[in-house]
């Protein structure tokens, strides 16, 4: 049974050495020396490229795969998952703060229990106040808006079975969230506590954390288009009974209502409304634009490893 551990490199310079050598032992116990440990760099700006090439010549079982550029965490990972060749693939991150000596238990758990993947959970998680509720936030609004149950606290660390991995891999859009793609896939998949460590600082501002949670929402459910509608709809109805109110008022007393603040405050709340479901549906065509274009989601520069069969040697 051959195994394959997959992880993405960014401003990993620091831990690389570390994190191949505690790999490299995990897969031994596991695998003996059937196995290969899949290193994606994703434009890192330091010199985990050049670490990790060093890696390469000396260990036939690294595979080193250089991206063109910077296409993000997920996509690497997606990319990882096409080039690893094992039976079973171990995706895990590169930070250390998520243990490669997991694949054990994990590949324990994953034969008990008969499953296709087996995925690690955080008890609590990690970081600070503001970093727990923003990411509590993050999973609950995904549920609601997606219905897709993704559980909360989930980390990168999963071992999957091949059947897994090239039914995940079917899935080609380029717009992705990998967190919502391993629900939708399926399979029977079993979690397993853990406990990560505080190795680095996130990479994951405010920003990226709404940029992220409006993509991942809008690239499994239209409910935000559907809300505009029940929205717009609602906002009809109070107008036509506000109308009606201010006739019968008009004829009643025979006089004009008086409210030039009311209309003005009225504009802009409306105006706004407006702007803001253009805005929404504005996303959705993005989407369409990015996906009819049919753009590969990353671009491989080079496969670098010792072994001929799995890419150059450089």
């Amino acid at each position: 049974m051959k195994l394959s551990i997959v992880a993405t490199l960014y401003q990993s310079e620091p831990y690389i050495a570390e994190f191949h050598q505690r790999a490299s032992a995990a897969a031994q116990e596991i695998a003996g020396e059937d196995y290969e440990i899949v290193l994606v760099n994703d434009g890192s700006p330091d010199r985990s490229l050049d670490v990790a090439v060093q890696l390469a010549h000396g260990d036939s079982h690294v595979v080193v795969v250089d991206l063109s550029r910077n296409f993000g965490h997920h996509k690497a990972m997606m990319t990882g998952l096409d080039v690893a060749i094992g039976d079973h693939v171990f995706l895990i991150d590169s930070d250390l703060e998520e243990e490669p000596e997991w694949v054990q238990p994990f590949s324990r758990q994953l034969a008990e229990d008969k499953s296709d993947v087996v995925y690690g959970v955080q008890a609590a998680r990690k970081g600070g106040g503001i970093e727990r509720v923003t990411g509590a936030a993050f999973y609950k609004l995904f549920r609601l808006l997606t219905g897709i149950a993704q559980p909360d606290n989930i980390v990168t660390a999963r071992l999957m079975t091949r059947r897994y991995v090239d039914a995940l891999l079917r899935h080609r859009e380029r717009e992705l969230n990998i967190g919502g793609l391993w629900i939708i896939t399926g399979f029977r998949q079993t979690r397993r506590m853990v406990q990560k460590r505080s190795s680095s600082p996130t990479t994951y501002s405010l920003s990226r954390k709404i940029s992220h949670l409006v993509n991942a929402v809008t690239s499994f459910s239209s409910l935000p288009l559907v809300f505009t509608f029940y929205s717009g709809l609602l906002i009809s109805v109070t107008a036509l009974f506000y109308i009606l109110y201010l006739l019968s008022r008009y004829f009643s007393t025979s006089s004009p209502p008086d409210g030039y603040t009311s209309i003005v405050a009225s504009i802009w709340l409306f105006s706004g409304l407006i702007i803001s479901f253009l805005g929404v549906q504005g996303i959705y065509i993005a989407k369409i634009f990015s996906e009819v274009k049919q753009r590969p989601y990353t671009i491989v520069r080079e496969i670098i490893a010792s072994n001929p069969e799995r890419g150059v040697i450089r």
